[in-house]
């Protein structure tokens, strides 16, 4: 494959990948965070930048709960135990809610509605089941890890005569692993984020604070939105 090739497939890689809603609303997301790590609350322009991102975000958002409704209604994988089963369901739930409530807000908050104390009190309970669906996430991915952990060194025992590495079905968990600790992360971000948000802790997580976690956690979305690198063939 020629340079100029090799460059096009790239560049239609990087079309496909902004074509997405998801990620263009993930790169706001990381401009947002930034905002607000850079303004820690004090007015100006990146302040401004902050509010008028999140606004904007809130446009990619819409309808978006369907996603979550959908996968709340469906069955999941046989062998999942019943606590993952249950926490999946309440966190596809949770976020079901907050995406749905956040619409109620783009409407307060673009001025379509006009009651800010009705917009600021479901802002608040939305953020609330954005919180608990992260902590649900967290407690999933731990579950998930520990039982690919348990299979993996299963699996180790098998092949001791053999590079493990070498193993195709061990490439697989060791490689679902490493996708599921990425989301663990994310997820204990997003779990500050939400705290930050809702002032639960204002001293300890201030908006500097709060704007750093979500820029990193905003950066680790736009990572696991990545198309899958495509092998290449050199002639």
């Amino acid at each position: 494959m020629s340079t100029l090739d090799a460059t096009r497939v790239e560049l239609g890689l990087l079309v496909l990948y902004l074509n997405k809603a998801e990620a263009r609303d993930k790169i706001c997301r990381a401009i947002q965070y930034g905002s607000k790590f850079l303004s820690n609350g004090e007015p100006g322009t990146a302040q401004n930048v902050d509010k008028s991102t999140s606004l904007a975000r809130k446009v990619f958002r819409l309808f978006k709960f369907v996603n979550d409704l959908h996968a709340l209604i469906s069955p999941t994988p046989q062998g999942t135990p019943l606590p993952l089963t249950l926490l999946g369901k309440s966190k596809n739930a949770l976020l079901s809610t907050f995406l749905f409530l956040d619409q109620f807000v783009w409407l307060g908050r673009s001025g379509i509605i006009q009651n800010k104390e009705r917009t600021d009190l479901i802002a608040r309970i939305s953020l609330y089941c954005w919180l608990g669906s992260s902590v649900c996430t967290t407690l999933v991915e731990l579950g998930e890890i520990g039982r690919l952990s348990g299979s993996m060194k299963k699996l180790e025992k098998e092949l001791k005569s053999t590079n493990k590495y070498d193993n195709e079905q061990y490439r697989t968990k060791l490689k679902k692993s490493n996708e599921r600790t990425l989301a663990l992360i994310k997820a204990g971000m997003d779990i500050v984020v939400a705290v930050g948000l809702l002032q639960l802790a204002p001293k300890k997580v201030t908006p500097r604070v709060t704007g750093a976690f979500g820029f990193v956690s905003s950066l680790i979305s736009c990572y696991q939105l990545l198309p899958a690198p495509t092998k290449s063939k050199t002639s």
